[in-house]
């Protein structure tokens, strides 16, 4: 099984490469691919140093899986050349996540989604993963009619660069004398800005959500009302994620549901300050739950806090996991 990493030198490719390595996914060969910039570096892997490799030279070398993160541009230009060899790609950038003819997967949602045939498969933006891994459970039992979220997103969802301006700002740099991520300083501040505005007002980031979980839950009529924010915390993304159902909900069931949800770990104990925390959730695969409670404005409303660490579930782990099903489903 030879696997490539394409952009295995960015904050996501590290993670992927970490990931495959913990899940002990079946690498016989590692191929990390990156930009010019970063080719002739080394990756250790499992023990063993592997050479970062350019786009061409890892296409000569016929990969069976391709775990791309390296942005939108790359993606679109290479993913079907990789495609094209009989490697399938799974994409971690927005580029084929609305195409109808590339399936887009949460593999504890929706895993039927992938065929015998696709070559390329889409991995959801961060935000909306971990959304739509308390939301979906709930969602088949009692039919979501609507969704208002509010998400506080750490600056590793931006990649090193913002990293670097949070840390040079808490380091007593002054924003503009170096080179930044933001519009502004993102240390003691908040950015109701992530990704670029589009002409309804909503940004990039926001309109992800509402079309990802569209096609994800196979259900349009859901109505969703995000506003994504840039908070400084290293790692890990946060939500407040307001549901209104179709059908009444016991708050006792609820619980149970997000329980038995794979993937989904339960913390909510107001009595003992229970609930869940980017700083705890940094480094798990899991997404964390929380502050469950009833809507007192709506008829069948539910709040609930949620958080992940987006560049794992959020990212590569979710990348691996749509891997391991193709391994298992069509291993030839």
């Amino acid at each position: 099984m030879k696997v490539a990493v394409v952009g295995a030198t960015g904050l996501v490719g590290t993670r992927m490469l970490e990931v495959l390595a913990e899940r002990n996914f079946p690498v016989t060969e590692l191929i990390p691919v990156a930009s010019a910039k970063s080719v002739g570096r080394s990756i250790v892997f499992n023990g063993v140093e592997y050479p970062v490799v350019g786009y061409e030279q890892a296409l000569e070398r016929r990969p069976q899986i391709a775990l791309f993160s390296a942005g939108g541009d790359a993606s679109r230009e290479l993913a079907p050349k990789f495609a094209a060899i009989g490697c399938r790609v799974i994409d971690n950038s927005s580029c084929w996540r609305m195409d109808p003819s590339v399936p887009l997967v949460i593999p504890e949602i929706n895993p039927d989604a992938v065929g015998a045939d696709d070559m390329i498969i889409a991995n959801p933006n961060c935000s909306t993963i971990q959304m739509l891994m308390v939301v979906a459970p709930l969602h088949r039992r009692y039919g979501v009619k609507r969704i208002v979220v509010s998400t506080y997103q750490s600056v590793t969802g931006t990649g090193y660069k913002a990293l670097a301006q949070m840390e040079a700002e808490r380091g007593g740099g002054v924003w503009g004398e170096y080179q930044a991520a933001y519009p502004y300083p993102i240390d003691e501040n908040i950015l109701p800005h992530i990704d670029s505005f589009l002409e309804n007002g909503y940004t990039k980031e926001e309109m992800k959500m509402v079309n990802e979980t569209h096609k994800i839950l196979s259900d349009s009529t859901i109505r969703v009302s995000p506003t994504t924010v840039r908070v400084p915390v290293k790692g890990g993304h946060s939500e407040s994620v307001n549901l209104e159902f179709e059908r009444e909900f016991d708050l006792d069931e609820v619980r149970k549901i997000l329980e038995a949800m794979p993937g989904v770990v339960v913390q909510d104990d107001p009595s003992t300050n229970t609930y869940p925390m980017p700083l705890y959730a940094w480094g798990k695969d899991e997404v964390f739950v929380g502050r469950i409670r009833r809507d007192p404005s709506v008829a069948n409303g539910l709040n609930l806090w949620c958080v992940a660490d987006n560049l794992r579930k959020g990212a590569a782990t979710n990348a691996v996991q749509i891997a391991e099903i193709l391994v298992r489903n069509f291993p030839n």
